[in-house]
């Protein structure tokens, strides 16, 4: 199945997101924090009567950081494989996340999983900053209107994915018709993008739940979670776990780091039950609580938390997705489809950018398929893909014509997501260089492009190593 999904009213879309996201930011100014604004806007005004409002605007623009490897490169290609950005929990009500907490969460601007208000804002903003970069490197015009197959978007079939997808193309391509791409029945998984296994054996699990019971220096299974004391008590306090009716009635137990359970069977995805299983869904709903709301206190139902105190918090959701998609034996698996688009992507003549909107599962799996080195994620909470993150492959070529590539990951920090501060254009979101093990960059951090382009194939054709290796002891067990 292959549908499109158009933006016909693309200066609505603009304004929707953007007039209904300042009042969330607005409510969290202090009188002081007002009148500095007003005092800055008299300033930018005063300035613009001297200079013309158009020289200030390219001034502020040109503040923008574009993270250029170098002058002596032009860039030629770029390919994004960008997580959704802010939505509401996946649980609805009556759920776990319901009944473990006497608290009441915020109202959401959005259905359970669907992109908020402020997810979408956030998203144009980010399509915003990417429009610019590519213009400062000319690999587009001003007020681009692509021919056809030289761009290229394409999401999951799940609204938070198209309208990820939407609202970026809106900020980066405003005067163009962009059509998203689906290929799946609206609210399915896409099996591109989906986290599930096409490969099973018994061999082959047995060898994936090693991988994974070792993860971190674990000694099994029933230890992954062993490090994970600290979130757990941690967000138990946050929501007053045991304060909660469903505690009190024994419906919930004390979150235990001992009763991790995982199982993998084909054409499913990796799945938990346990402990991690609850505080990964309590964490993901109290940090996307943080991220929504203005007021940080109420966010943490009353509680004063440091940002190292929130990292905490989020470590029990970070751990649940490194568990289930990071080891190299299930991430090859899982990642397979969504490589080998990538590749095609890069290989595709003419194309000049894509995006690819899928999920966390999606990221992580992808680096670890890719073999990419541990990195830090500076002014995020999140460990390895933060929500709206964008994984961005770059094709260069210096004044020889050698081409290179570079690999980063793009997203905002967490109080560019809570204030919305790139609404002013004139501030970049964080950028992180990636490095893959056992290759080479040069002296201005690019790889030879043809080491990264065999790089994916590789990490893509693993998946055919594998199936002969593990399918074949199956047969012979079998046998």
């Amino acid at each position: 199945m292959y549908n499109r999904n158009r933006i016909p009213f693309l200066v609505v879309v603009l304004v929707l997101s953007l007039g209904l996201a300042l009042p969330l930011w607005g409510c969290s100014q202090t009188q002081g924090s007002s009148q500095n604004a007003a005092s800055t806007q008299e300033q930018t005004t005063e300035t613009a009567g001297k200079s013309g409002g158009e020289s200030e605007a390219k001034a502020q623009a040109a503040t923008l950081d574009f993270h250029k490897p170098g002058d002596n490169y032009k860039l030629q290609q770029v390919v994004v494989l960008s997580r959704h950005d802010i939505r509401a929990p996946m649980s609805t009500t009556g759920s776990v996340l319901e009944q473990a907490t006497p608290h009441t969460w915020i109202n959401w601007t959005a259905n359970a999983s669907e992109l908020t208000v402020r997810g979408g804002a956030l998203e144009t903003m980010m399509g915003e900053y990417m429009r610019k970069w590519l213009e400062s490197e000319q690999l587009i015009p001003e007020n681009y209107r692509p021919e056809k197959d030289a761009v290229r978007f394409y999401a999951n079939s799940k609204q938070r994915t198209i309208a990820t997808a939407q609202f970026f193309s809106s900020g980066m391509l405003p005067v163009a018709n962009v059509d998203i791409e689906t290929h799946a029945e609206y609210d399915t998984m896409d099996p591109v993008f989906s986290p599930s296994f096409t490969f099973m054996s018994d061999a082959y699990r047995e060898a994936a739940l090693k991988q994974i019971g070792t993860m971190d220096g674990a000694t099994g299974i029933e230890n992954v979670a062993s490090n994970l004391a600290d979130s757990y008590a941690l967000v138990e306090d946050v929501v007053d776990y045991k304060d909660s009716d469903a505690y009190k009635s024994g419906k919930l137990k004390d979150l235990d780091t001992k009763d991790t359970k995982i199982t993998l069977e084909l054409n499913k995805e990796p799945a938990v039950e346990g402990s991690l299983k609850t505080a990964c869904q309590l964490a993901d709903a109290l940090v996307l609580q943080y991220y929504e709301s203005p007021d940080a206190k109420a966010a943490a139902f009353g509680h004063d938390l440091t940002n190292d105190q929130w990292k905490l918090v989020s470590r029990s959701k970070d751990a649940y997705v490194d568990l289930l998609y990071s080891a190299p034996l299930v991430a090859t698996n899982i990642a397979h489809p969504l490589l080998e688009e990538i590749g095609n992507e890069m290989d595709a003549k003419g194309r000049a950018f894509t995006f690819l909107c899928g999920h966390d599962s999606n990221l992580t799996s992808v680096l670890a398929a890719l073999n990419v080195e541990k990195y830090e994620l500076p002014g995020a909470i999140e460990s390895n893909s933060p929500i709206g993150a964008k994984l961005v492959f770059e094709r260069w070529a210096n004044e020889n014509g050698e081409e290179f590539g570079r690999v980063r990951l793009l997203y905002q920090s967490v109080d560019q997501l809570r204030s919305g501060a790139m609404l002013a254009g004139t501030e970049s979101p964080v950028s992180v260089d990636l490095s893959l093990k056992e290759l080479k960059k040069n002296a201005d951090g690019l790889y030879p492009y043809s080491d990264l382009r065999t790089r994916i194939k590789a990490a893509a054709d693993e998946y055919a190593n594998i199936v002969k290796k593990y399918g074949e002891t199956e047969l012979a067990q079998a046998a």
